[in-house]
């Protein structure tokens, strides 16, 4: 996904065990930032990962998360995902992959994905069909813009 994003880890974990462990994951250094528990927000016991502390747009932002407390500051923001233990054979995230690169050309992720999501559970041919929908839309508009552009030079 580093072709289409800035990968950024954000876990409730605590830094002195998190970080080592994803130098080890993270051996080509894909990803560019991490979040550790120190910047979560602790909300009625629960350490809640608050997206605004990422320092981007929300617009331009989505977490893959499998606990819907974890984002639940965000949920417009999310794409829930389910729980991996120790299943090598575990593909969620790989069948993300499709989706994930969609979204990357959407202006807003916060207009397309409350629209496929509904009780933490990703609709994937509904959310195929918004992100078509939204680029289709936003075709128009970049067309319509660029040859009002042009007309305006012209004059």
């Amino acid at each position: 996904m580093a072709q289409y994003y800035e990968l950024i880890i954000y876990t409730a974990s605590l830094s002195k065990y998190a970080e080592p462990l994803m130098q080890q994951m993270d051996t080509n250094r894909y990803c560019t930032g991490a979040l550790f528990r120190e910047h979560c927000t602790f909300m009625n016991g629960i350490f809640v990962k608050d997206l605004s502390r990422v320092g981007r747009p929300l617009k331009d932002l989505m977490i893959v998360d499998n606990s819907p407390t974890a984002y639940m500051l965000q949920p417009e923001c999310a794409i829930p995902i389910l729980s991996w233990y120790d299943d090598m054979k575990d593909k969620c995230l790989m069948e993300l992959a499709p989706l994930l690169i969609e979204l990357s050309k959407v202006p807003d992720v916060r207009a397309c994905i409350p629209r496929f999501t509904r009780n933490n559970i990703i609709n994937y041919p509904m959310a195929m069909k918004v992100v078509g929908e939204v680029l289709a839309r936003e075709s128009k508009i970049t067309t319509i813009d660029h040859e009002i552009g042009d007309k305006v030079e012209s004059v």
